[in-house]
């Protein structure tokens, strides 16, 4: 008897323990919050962190529900980053940049349906790319237990975080945030309503030897992408009418990175695959219209006056005016779209069944003067 009773009193001193040190490490997780995943509103969005976020579909996930913005920007980290949350154009209405970095169709997709439970949406701006049009995880981050399913979602939230507050990974973090170490280089995309700050850019740009280091792997990177897939294309229908059926007003829109990216698809063979998935974007927004939707789409891509700034290889200077590299257009840029998509600016083309055709035989004319006008950038591309 005896010892069984020591072996209980073993047994219960060991689990006091165990919880008791399980319950400080969420406690002290869940208090520091080192990667912001159930902040909104709050002193910890002034705190700088790290050029590279973790976890930011957590804390965007949480910050929808708590803001509940009527305009939502969705997307990849061109979107994230270039599309200005600060403007006039929607007047006095919530506007959240829920864009992640490396998303592909499928991640937005994940992150409108989540939005549309928890927000009263009423604009929808999408940034698309071919190669990122698939239905692959592109933000590894991004788990779809974050995706609202009903109204309980905050009350499921709170038990996700706790869970996340147990992790090895997030401990070590909170103790970095404590002594200081964690990384002061950028603010949270929380603090800026989901845009991504570009010191975070700059950081990443520095370590790879400023921007004419980083033009070329940028440009390898845009152009092993698996899209256009013929799953997205689904998905992104079934979104649209969606959306549609909601009476949310939706712009697609084709991000305008460098004309050196566009050049590398054309050399890697993917121009026709291109055009085609231009064409169906084209006409899935005509039949939508036709049914009363207010959705247009539009083309910022290719070979134009912005897309066509000279590198620093050939202008000599450090940085672009448009662009961090050939990947990421800057803020000015984000204006531009803005002011085209729901504006009178000249900048982009809208795909429609009558303006496609144009269009597309205008940017075969200009990528071809654009290998005779810019030799350099053309080389660039062909190192491939």
């Amino acid at each position: 008897m005896a010892t069984q009773a020591a072996w209980r009193r073993y047994v219960l001193v060991f689990c006091g323990i165990g919880l008791s040190v399980t319950g400080a490490v969420a406690a002290l997780n869940y208090y520091v919050d080192p990667y912001l995943i159930h902040q909104w509103d709050t002193a910890h969005l002034l705190r700088l962190l790290p050029g590279r976020e973790k976890l930011s579909p957590w804390g965007k996930t949480y910050a929808l529900a708590r803001f509940r913005p009527q305009v939502l920007y969705i997307g990849n980290s061109r979107t994230e980053l270039g599309l200005p949350v600060r403007t006039a154009v929607f007047g006095p209405q919530r506007v959240f940049n829920a864009a992640l970095s490396g998303a592909s169709l499928g991640d937005a997709a994940a992150m409108l349906r989540h939005a549309a439970a928890v927000s009263p949406l009423r604009t929808v701006v999408w940034g698309i790319d071919a190669p990122s049009f698939s239905m692959e995880i592109g933000n590894t981050d991004f788990d779809r237990a974050l995706v609202a399913a009903d109204r309980y979602y905050l009350v499921r939230r709170g038990l996700i975080n706790l869970k996340r507050a147990l992790s090895v990974d997030m401990t070590l973090d909170s103790m970095r945030v404590l002594r200081g170490t964690f990384g002061h280089i950028c603010q949270s995309s929380l603090a800026l309503y989901g845009q991504r700050d570009g010191r975070c850019v700059q950081d990443r740009i520095d370590s790879l030897g400023g921007t004419a280091a980083a033009i070329v792997p940028r440009v390898r990177d845009f152009a092993r992408g698996a899209g256009p897939t013929e799953d997205a294309m689904r998905e992104l229908t079934i979104r649209v009418v969606s959306v549609c059926r909601a009476g949310v007003r939706l712009r697609l829109y084709v991000n305008p990175t460098h004309a050196m990216t566009s050049d590398a698809l054309y050399w890697a063979g993917k121009w026709a695959a291109l055009e085609a998935w231009q064409a169906r974007l084209a006409a899935l927004a005509d039949r939508q219209r036709r049914q009363g939707c207010d959705v247009r789409v539009f083309d910022f891509s290719g070979f134009n006056a912005v897309t066509t700034e000279p590198p620093p290889q050939v202008s000599g200077k450090h940085e672009m005016l448009n662009y961090w590299e050939t990947s990421h257009y800057r803020t000015r840029v984000g204006e531009m779209i803005l002011a085209r998509l729901f504006g009178d600016g000249d900048f982009g083309v809208e795909l429609t069944p009558a303006t496609l055709a144009p269009h597309q035989a205008a940017q075969r004319a200009a990528r071809d003067r654009y290998h005779q006008l810019h030799p350099v950038e053309t080389a660039l591309v062909r190192q491939r």
